[in-house]
């Protein structure tokens, strides 16, 4: 099977609390977040004295059932799915993690990744702790659990002052639920209500589909407890600069979502206009590549005056993985998911729209596919400056030797994926286009990181095969 040379989704968090039928609306915030991970998927109730727990590996609409649903009784829920960036994929590492500790059982979600999870977690195994995943989100269970603070609040607090990196979090008790999001603000998560019923959630598209009304984003740094109706909200972490993930915006999100104060629709069609004034080409029509791209590809549209088309078409049906005939067909892993509209691309000049370029790869499978359906011309443009360098942020990037950018001129990747011209968006004109206020990490192009990170043999495993050094910690300021 070929790979699909795309960045890995991450993980989405919907939780609710205060509300009958709690995990069914849990499970529709589910199927709006399903896009952000397709490895598992689970649901926690509360019937507030017991937590319930059904997880899986696969889609939210394969798992749950109406009988794995009437397994979840309780007015409150905690739902997540999974894109793995630390640990691998396995069932042991399916959230929400549920634990039963001296403090009561206690269920987990997480989104982002850890920078010093490996080395808590060394720390905690020498201590005599036991581990039954390889997911950072059990060094957190962990230390709530060792905790000797006096309320799970304080407990939970204590571990977040030590941990470090990316994480938006919420914990859910069969009393209450706490929700946190780390003082970088790396990751989104929203506050939302239905009637009497408060929801936390990593998008604003889950709100939309269950007629929730949006409240505001939770802050970074910021950790809320919510217990029926009343909802708490301290600031007990230390100040950071913001450094929003703004690939959230390129690709991660949905378009009709508000991420960051911001409709990524939004975003993506500046990007697009942004793209269009940097690199204008003649040309006879605008393709993007779906689904991440077609906002983009309409802004460049608009400033370039060249007319838009779907000139490739996505298949929604196709799972992870999949089976290849024996005698392999070209492009097989690419064909099955993108398919060319031939009436559309036949002796024109293209404008390729995409939101990245990671290894190269399915770009240059993509302009062989449009190539061989007969375009003239193929001029590649990226909504993202070059890829260089591996995230440590959640994002599944792969190590810097694999980035085609970080060794490659745009003139030799340009060779590579075999298109007549490649252009991507500056920087400057990339975080323009989400934000005026410089709130935006961009570290996967840059190789400028806005924390320190703890860098192991576990983590050069996962995140950088050279012997480069760790990155210098950024100034707060």
């Amino acid at each position: 099977m070929e790979s699909w040379d795309k960045l890995g989704e991450e993980c989405g968090i919907f939780s609710i609390v205060s509300h009958p039928e709690a995990a069914r609306i849990a499970y529709l915030g589910l199927y709006a977040l399903q896009h952000r991970g397709q490895e598992s998927a689970g649901i926690v109730s509360s019937d507030r004295t017991r937590l319930h727990i059904e997880r899986g590996m696969g889609y939210v609409a394969d798992l749950f059932n109406e009988y794995r649903l009437e397994k979840l009784p309780g007015d409150s829920a905690l739902g997540h799915v999974r894109y793995s960036t630390s640990g691998e994929s396995a069932l042991w590492n399916a959230q929400p993690m549920l634990i039963d500790c001296w403090r009561g059982p206690v269920a987990l979600a997480h989104n982002g990744n850890l920078t010093n999870a490996a080395q808590l977690r060394r720390e905690l195994e020498r201590d005599g702790a036991i581990f039954h995943s390889t997911s950072d989100t059990e060094v957190v269970l962990h230390l709530i659990s060792r905790s000797r603070r006096r309320t799970m609040q304080e407990a939970f607090v204590e571990a977040l002052r030590v941990i470090q990196g990316a994480y938006c979090m919420v914990l859910l008790t069969p009393e209450y639920l706490l929700a946190a999001r780390d003082p970088h603000g790396f990751r989104p998560l929203t506050l939302g209500r239905i009637k009497e019923s408060y929801v936390v959630t990593s998008e604003t598209c889950a709100l939309d589909l269950i007629n929730a009304e949006y409240v505001r984003d939770i802050e970074p740094g910021e950790v809320l407890t919510i217990e029926g109706n009343s909802l708490e909200y301290q600031f007990p972490l230390p100040k950071k600069k913001p450094s929003f993930c703004v690939f959230e915006h390129i690709y991660f999100s949905r378009p009709d979502s508000l991420v960051f104060g911001r409709t990524v629709n939004t975003s993506r069609r500046e990007m697009g206009k942004n793209l269009a004034r940097e690199h204008r080409v003649d040309a006879d029509v605008v393709v993007p590549v779906p689904d991440s791209g077609v906002s983009a590809a309409i802004g460049y549209a608009q400033e370039s005056g060249i007319p838009l088309e779907f000139g490739l078409i996505r298949n929604h049906y196709v799972g992870r993985t999949f089976i290849e005939p024996k005698q392999s067909i070209r492009n097989f892993g690419v064909k099955i998911k993108l398919n060319p509209v031939r009436e559309i691309l036949q002796g024109k000049r293209i404008v390729l729209v995409d939101d990245s370029i990671v290894r190269g790869t399915t770009s240059k499978k993509i302009v062989q596919i449009i190539r061989a359906a007969g375009a003239n011309e193929i001029h590649v443009r990226i909504t993202a400056p070059p890829l260089i360098a591996p995230c440590y942020y959640g994002i599944d990037i792969p190590t810097r030797r694999e980035l085609i950018a970080s060794s490659k001129t745009v003139e030799e990747i340009c060779e590579f994926i075999g298109a007549d011209s490649l252009g991507y968006l500056s920087l400057e004109s990339m975080l323009g286009s989400v934000d005026k206020r410089n709130r935006y990490c961009s570290a996967c192009f840059t190789d400028c990181y806005p924390t320190d990170v703890v860098y192991d043999d576990r983590q050069r495993k996962l995140f950088n095969d050279t012997d480069d050094p760790p990155p210098a910690e950024a100034p707060d300021a």
